[in-house]
């Protein structure tokens, strides 16, 4: 009895009625009906939410920003989710939402709060708060569904985040734009600033230069009207001298008509020089007056502000008192000189005459006398009023030195800061409406995801559909094994039919698994669409994976009979939640991770994944190794379970075995 024989036999035995073969027919699409169904129900269920019923509803108030712009984030959130279609949404009010969620008319609630735009907008007052979205969820109606609404809600945190960087960067390029223009404009302004205190400078000089030249000429006049109240002393001495010696009048009124003449040349020009200097001082005086009314303008224009200009109008104003006060003094010296030079002439002009006429000297020789004390006492009144303009013109020298060392110092600020302005503000980004753009889009969103992998499953069903084939596989083995027969015990007559009858045992099963596994391979890849990077070596890896397993429950079943199917069950448990067809096996509880690296269905789950998938094979091969050792291991016990029965039955007369 060879192990094909056996194999046929029991295959006749399966379709011997038309029952038998329905059955039979059942059983080979059981696992195509198992995986593909699955597969099929799951094969891209985040593609197919637009079915899914979702509330939003906006109670968001809004809020106004600093520039008067209004801001509704709310409403906009609302007619993104409305507009993208990626789920059933529908905009109620909260009463509705609830009422509809509590029915199971919405999956799930996303509430977008009064005060979500306030609180998005809360960080320009630098009272920033997080803008939360609320969702609500009934498991009563479906668990998953809050997983799709957390989903949801974090594609629209992460939209709304982006928009909201955008929009602060696009404001704050913006602002630097602006600050450019203005900080531009004050250096404009701060050269024009250091050119007008330049001017001013160069004023200050010359004004310094002609007070301090005024002031030499006031103490020149002083020494002047010093020798003419000197002169003139001498002259009222003289005269009174004179009264009493008339002898040698003639003689005497000469030289006195030579000092005289020569004390009016003197006088002329001393009142020449006072003239000048009186009016130098009403041109000074004037053009103080026309700098004063011209000085707020220019300081205005250069960028001062009212408190800044009227504070350098109270210096120029506290410089201008002196000027004025010697101005005074000026105009007064001049007129006194001007009459001490017309009294002098007259003198000149008298003695003269006396000379001439000196016959007639002696009469006039007393009046001349009192005159000459009111000409002494007229040149001392002078005397003393040229001090004090001579004290007001050095006066003037200090004052207008000072103000030249200010401006000095004022020009070189005012250059200082335009340079510095004007450096600045090169400093300061200027960026086109295009690159404002451009850099608030990457500020707003600065990471992207470039992804890339070395086997990509495409889709839901086809990242389970390594798992559900596999299960689908033992699945279909179990059923199986409800009709086959693991042991042909009557074929068992001699110790040399132990093997063949275990083998045939298995062989004909196998055969069967070999096309459930054709059978749900072309379900899978042609009937469900799932697309399979190495379809033919799949294909032999699942007839691999069906036989190893029908070897598996076979000898479980040769062994311990019906406590052998159901070990097997337990065993497809087991394998169901250590196999890591889900979640990764790194996941799973301790004892778990143990019998991942034990159990069959786990390699058949990485070797149907690599193959599906495509990227590198390590583990193939040992994937490969490890079902060829548990479906040897398997034979090897259905051999021992078909020795231990010839060893009970050896005693017993031998059936004929059906041909």
């Amino acid at each position: 009895m060879t192990a094909l024989r056996v194999a046929l036999t029991e295959l006749r035995r399966l379709t011997d009625t038309t029952f038998a073969k329905v059955a039979l027919a059942a059983m080979l699409i059981v696992p195509s009906l198992y995986a593909g169904l699955y597969l099929y129900a799951n094969k891209d269920p985040y593609a197919n939410l637009e079915g899914l019923p979702a509330a939003v509803v906006v109670e968001d108030r809004g809020t106004t920003l600093a520039d008067g712009e209004k801001l509704q984030v709310g409403d906009e959130v609302a007619a993104t989710l409305l507009k993208a279609h990626d789920l059933d949404w529908h905009q109620v009010d909260q009463a509705d939402a609830k009422h509809g969620l509590a029915e199971g008319d919405y999956a799930f609630i996303l509430t977008v709060p009064a005060t979500f735009s306030s609180d998005l907008a809360s960080s320009a007052d630098f009272t920033p708060r997080r803008a939360n979205l609320q969702i609500e969820t009934n498991d009563a109606t479906n668990y998953l569904a809050g997983t799709i609404a957390e989903r949801v809600v974090d594609q629209v945190q992460v939209s709304v985040a982006e928009q909201v960087s955008r929009t602060a960067a696009s404001e704050m390029l913006g602002g630097l734009t602006t600050i450019h223009a203005q900080i531009t404009e004050a250096a404009t302004g701060a050269g024009q600033l250091a050119t007008g205190i330049h001017d001013a400078h160069v004023g200050s000089g010359k004004l310094r230069s002609g007070s301090t030249e005024l002031a030499a000429g006031q103490e020149q006049l002083a020494d002047g009207t010093a020798q003419l109240a000197s002169g003139a002393g001498d002259l009222s001495s003289g005269l009174a001298t004179l009264d009493t010696k008339t002898d040698a009048l003639p003689g005497q009124t000469a030289k006195l008509a030579d000092g005289a003449q020569q004390v009016a040349d003197g006088n002329a020009k001393v009142a020449a020089a006072g003239q000048k200097a009186a009016a130098a001082g009403t041109q000074l005086t004037s053009d103080l007056s026309a700098f004063d009314k011209t000085l707020p303008a220019r300081l205005s224009a250069a960028g001062l502000t009212d408190e800044q200009i009227q504070s350098v109008l109270a210096e120029t104003a506290k410089l201008r008192t002196p000027v004025a006060e010697a101005n005074a003094t000026l105009q007064s010296a001049s007129k006194d000189l001007t009459r001490l030079s017309a009294g002098a002439n007259q003198v000149a002009t008298g003695a003269a005459q006396l000379a001439s006429a000196s016959t007639e000297l002696e009469t006039a020789i007393d009046s001349a006398a009192a005159g000459s004390k009111k000409v002494a006492t007229g040149a001392s009144d002078l005397n003393t009023g040229q001090q004090k303009a001579l004290a007001g013109a050095n006066e003037l020298a200090k004052g207008a030195g000072a103000l030249d060392d200010g401006l000095a110092k004022l020009d070189t600020g005012a250059t200082e800061l335009s340079t510095s302005l004007a450096a600045g503000a090169k400093q300061i980004p200027n960026p086109t409406a295009a690159q404002r753009k451009a850099v608030a889009q990457t500020i707003g969103a600065p990471v992207g995801i470039t992804s890339e992998a070395l086997a990509k499953a495409g889709s839901y069903g086809a990242g389970l559909a390594p798992f559900f084939l596999s299960l689908a596989l033992w699945i279909g083995g179990f059923t199986l094994f409800t009709r086959a027969r693991p042991l042909v015990e009557e074929a068992i007559t001699t110790k040399w039919a132990v093997v063949p009858v275990a083998f045939g045992g298995w062989l004909a099963p196998a055969i069967i698994g070999v096309g459930q596994a054709i059978l749900t391979w072309g379900i899978v890849r042609f009937a469900v669409g799932i697309d399979l990077a190495h379809p033919w070596w799949m294909l032999a890896f699942m007839v691999l994976v069906s036989m190893s397993f029908m070897a598996i429950i076979h000898g479980l079943m040769a062994r311990l009979g019906d406590s052998g199917q159901f070990i097997a069950l337990i065993l497809m448990v087991l394998q169901l939640v250590s196999a890591g067809g889900t979640f990764p096996w790194e996941t799973l509880p301790g004892p778990l991770k143990s019998l991942h690296h034990v159990l069959p269905m786990s390699y058949s789950v990485d070797g149907l994944r690599a193959l599906a998938y495509g990227g590198p094979g390590m583990h193939l091969g040992v994937d490969v190794a490890v079902l060829l050792a548990w479906g040897g291991g398997a034979l090897l016990l259905s051999t021992a379970a078909a020795r231990r029965i010839h060893l009970r039955n050896r005693s017993l007369p031998a059936e004929p075995v059906p041909a």
